[in-house]
Formats: C-alpha cells, structure tokens, sequence
C-alpha cells in the first residue's frame, strides 16, 4: 500500500492512520521505519502520525515506533483496588521487609505496587524508578526517597506515564530489586500483562536488575495475559499471599527462585 507525503488531504491522512492501526492491531508493534516504508511517507511524517493517534488513545509511542493502545476497562480496574485487599497489604508488608535501606528500585505500576509504595514507608534512603505517578506520589508524601519517573502521556486510568522514550530513561538506572507486578501467572508459570506497552518497560528494567521480584497475590493465578513477561522460573523472589498452587510448586523446584508466603495481620 503507498501513500504520498506531500500536499495530502484530510481524507489521505485518515487512510493511513486507519492502516496503521490495522498493522499494529494484527503485529501488536510497527517501527518507524516500517512506517516510511509502507506507507511512502518521511520518518517526521510517520512520527507525526504516531503522534496524533497517541493523543487519540489509539496506540502508545514507544522507542522508534508504536504499539497498540488496549485500554483498561474502568470497571475492571476499580475492582482490582479492592479485590484481596488484605492479601496485598500483607504482600507489601513482606516487600517491604525484604528490601534493605539504601537500595536502588525499580516499580511497576498496578495496585498492587501501590500497596508496596505505602509499605516502604519503614525503609530509609531508597532511590527508586518507577512509571506509576501514584505510587511517585505516595512515597514523595511519606519518605524522603530520592524518586524519578519518565516523561509522557498519564493514562488517566491508573496514573501511568508512557512514552516512546520510556525504556530508554529506564535502561539509564542500575537497580538493586526491580519489583514486578503482572496481569496473571497461567498454568505453564509463565507470567504477564494484557499491555504491551507494561510488559516492555519492565522487561528493560529487568535487564538492569541485581534481583526481580514478583509480587503477586491469590487472585492472579490461573490467569493467562496477553503478553507474557517471562517465566516464574526466572524470579529471584516471590512475594504472594498463598502457597504456590502444585503445578507451580513443581515448576519452582530446585530452582534458583525464593517464595515468600506474606502473612495477613489477623493471623
């Protein structure tokens, strides 16, 4: 498909925008350069397009190209917040405790990760990463952690900050723990989220880690998302509110991974 880069009309412009999105829809990722190609366009009219479907809420700017944008449903986020409360509050607790002072960390985004920014409250001297403005926030008003966050669009859902330099900024830091928290761990042990987007800015903060942890209450298992992140296998430590279910204890065995069951405040 061709389409000209000079003199175009609206009607042009939507075309290839709704090509775009189609690409992307079907390849979850489409680069800029693939975009010029396709498209007989400039990169800086393929990056305007990007730009515009961005603000759109249609795809996400990620380093040289774009993704997808899948949008959380409102009503399914709400119900995460309160969905085991009290299992991620005993996660947080536990994360807390196992971080010491002076560390560098890396956290994701999520509820649970929320939980963990309230916890941290007991820990000293932190230098920490993270694309969640909520979990920023909490640690800006309770600790006197030293606190960097990329610049971006803020998906008004869940205060995350995306942008297509994202992984870059992360990929600038050296951390001690990077905790993670995902969509769901399936059967196989294999873990992830439904964005893609999530899932490459932590895949980028784990390649700078020293350890990973996963964070992860009952709520997540048998559950398969969209894009997998990894393995269980690989995670140095496991936070979760339960033992791991069989199939997953016989993953973990005689592996390198170290799981922690959290204990509740009531018990």
């Amino acid at each position: 498909m061709q389409f000209a880069d000079s003199d175009e009309d609206a009607g042009k412009k939507e075309r290839r925008q709704a090509f775009l999105l189609r690409y992307i829809e079907q390849n979850q990722y489409m680069s800029l350069d693939e975009i010029a190609s396709l498209c007989s366009v400039t990169t800086q009219t393929a990056r305007r397009d990007i730009t515009a479907l961005e603000r759109r809420g249609k795809l996400r700017r990620l380093h040289g190209g774009a993704v997808i944008s899948v949008p959380l449903d409102p009503g399914v986020y709400r119900q995460r917040r309160v969905e085991n409360a009290v299992g991620k509050e005993a996660i947080a607790r536990k994360v807390a405790e196992l971080l010491p002072d002076n560390a560098s960390v890396f956290i994701d985004t999520g509820t649970t990760c929320e939980a963990i920014a309230r916890a941290l409250s007991i820990r000293r001297n932190l230098r920490v990463v993270t694309y969640s403005l909520r979990v920023a926030t909490t640690l800006s008003e309770n600790t006197d952690f030293t606190i960097a966050v990329p610049g971006g669009f803020i998906r008004n859902l869940d205060a995350a900050v995306f942008s297509e330099n994202a992984q870059n900024f992360i990929r600038a830091f050296k951390f001690d723990y990077v905790i993670v928290a995902v969509s769901g761990i399936d059967d196989d042990g294999d873990i992830g989220d439904d964005d893609y987007a999530e899932v490459s800015a932590v895949r980028a903060a784990m390649q700078q880690a020293s350890r990973v942890v996963l964070a992860i209450d009952s709520s997540k298992f048998h559950r398969r998302a969209l894009v997998r992140l990894g393995s269980v296998s690989e995670m140095d430590i496991v936070v979760a509110d339960v033992p791991p279910p069989p199939g997953l204890s016989t993953i973990l065995e005689g592996g390198k991974t170290v799981y922690h069951v959290a204990a509740r405040e009531q018990e």
